[in-house]
């Protein structure tokens, strides 16, 4: 399963995420009664934005995290029964009672291993002629904290996937997308003191190499990344994703 998450401390510093997000939620076509799937909601805050432009429809919120899914959930309370709640893994089918409308995903498709497998089941999620409006991270990602991972001895992000525009749009065309769009761009996030960055690589980007270490090794840890920065800022690399599921 999906690694879990202090979920509270996420829906604190995700501004970036936030921003990015609402970019991606502004590509859907939405005309507000359709049922549209959030795959990796995180804690909610996109799909809030997303919920927003529902007033007659459904959200699906799904994430492989169920402190994620409980902090969404808490956030997403004055929607009442029109968001759905689901934690699963994008890995596997998707449990869905019905196909959906679209599907959106910010900041997720990277945490997923295999990409021929995710780009499956969310076309086996969709109804045919159903959208796919989605951004993660991108070839070139983090780079310079790839490099100071690697100064450390540390994993450099093996376990994440990020693909380059290519290969994901032959992965979408093979799961059963058409009219597919695939770009990168540079979103450079400056935080304004050493601290901010230390939390927030700590909490998203350096998670799962904290995750066994006692709280001591972990600030450690974490510190010794941040300073090998050249700046305050993280270099993100976002992949770009709209498709339509063909039939």
């Amino acid at each position: 399963m999906p690694r879990d998450w202090d979920a509270e401390t996420y829906d604190r510093i995700a501004d970036p995420q936030v921003r990015w997000g609402a970019s991606v939620v502004g590509w859907l076509d939405l005309d507000g009664n359709e049922t549209v799937l959030d795959a990796g909601c995180g804690s909610g805050r996109v799909t809030e934005l997303l919920a927003e432009r529902l007033p007659r429809g459904r959200v699906v919120a799904l994430d492989g995290s169920a402190s994620m899914i409980e902090q969404a959930g808490r956030r997403l309370q004055r929607f009442g029964n029109r968001i759905r709640f689901v934690v699963a893994d994008l890995l596997h089918p998707l449990p869905l009672a019905e196909p959906a409308d679209a599907v959106l995903s910010t900041a997720t498709f990277h945490w997923v291993r295999d990409h021929d497998a995710l780009f499956g089941h969310l076309a086996a999620a969709l109804r045919p002629g159903g959208r796919l409006a989605a951004q993660c991270g991108g070839a070139g990602n983090l780079a310079t904290v790839v490099r100071a991972l690697e100064e450390l001895g540390a994993d450099p992000f093996t376990e994440k996937v990020f693909a380059a525009p290519e290969r994901t749009s032959e992965r979408l065309l093979t799961a059963g997308f058409m009219d597919i769009e695939c770009w990168l761009h540079a979103e450079p996030t400056p935080f304004e003191t050493l601290e901010e960055l230390e939390t927030f690589l700590r909490t998203v980007a350096l998670g799962k190499h904290v995750r066994s270490m006692t709280d001591d090794e972990a600030g450690a840890f974490v510190h010794a990344v941040a300073e090998r920065l050249p700046r305050l800022e993280l270099d993100y690399v976002r992949l770009n994703i709209r498709a339509r599921r063909a039939g």
